[in-house]
């Protein structure tokens, strides 16, 4: 598969999502993320805005669905997303409900295996209830409070071999990762490379980061692009 960069628009208002979007577009961006902080602020209202603007671009919903999984889903398809995000933590007859949505509305579903206690067996377990990719995630919270108290970042590299090879669809890994882990993301073989906080958006105040962005992300998108088909487990 070859290398996807999606940028998490993790911003509170539509109009600076719209001038990031436009911007990330312009630098070679493939797909936009409605971030969950864009999506409690300005709800369906948001998608659509960013689907008005980018009629051809895919576009993430990071709903972090843990109930109501079909409504969620079908609203955001009907919105203009074409990926919706469920949690693994979630109960497997919500993941199910969510899959279903996506078969029936025409939108992928992405696992999410935040806080599961193994995550490799999360992964494996939202492969096997139908979702389309997983992502490998640690918590904004969980990595920042563990370093508060003086102890190692958590990162998603830790384990993001094992979880790729313990599936069959594309892996995509989110939490705290350098500018230099997310471009290195498909040596790992994930080929699903995210840019968001706090490499692209202000991780404190969610918002644009400051500096040339534009100039940034374009060399960030030529980094990972330049790697070609990334091969991924069997």
């Amino acid at each position: 598969m070859k290398p996807i960069v999606q940028i998490s628009l993790d911003l509170t208002n539509i109009d600076e999502a719209l001038e990031t979007a436009e911007l990330a577009m312009r630098a070679g961006v493939d797909w936009l993320e409605a971030g969950t902080p864009l999506i409690l602020a300005e709800g369906l209202h948001g998608v659509r805005k960013l689907r008005e603007a980018f009629p051809n671009v895919p576009i993430v919903a990071d709903l972090k669905t843990m109930d109501g999984g079909y409504l969620e889903a079908e609203m955001m398809a009907k919105a203009g997303a074409t990926h919706v995000v469920v949690m693994a933590r979630a109960h497997a007859e919500t993941i199910r409900c969510v899959v279903k949505a996506g078969h029936d509305f025409g939108v992928k579903v992405m696992g999410d295996n935040m806080v599961c206690p193994d995550m490799v067996e999360g992964a494996k377990w939202l492969e096997d209830l139908g979702c389309d990719y997983v992502i490998h995630h640690i918590g904004y919270d969980e990595r920042r409070g563990i370093a508060a108290r003086g102890h190692r970042m958590p990162s998603p590299l830790d384990q993001l071999r094992e979880v790729v090879q313990a599936v069959r669809v594309p892996v995509q890994a989110v939490g705290g990762l350098s500018l230099e882990q997310a471009i290195r993301c498909p040596e790992y073989g994930a080929p699903l490379v995210v840019l968001g906080a706090p490499l692209t958006i202000d991780a404190d105040a969610f918002k644009t980061a400051d500096g040339n962005l534009e100039a940034s992300l374009r060399l960030i998108c030529q980094k990972i692009h330049a790697y070609g088909d990334v091969p991924m487990a069997n």
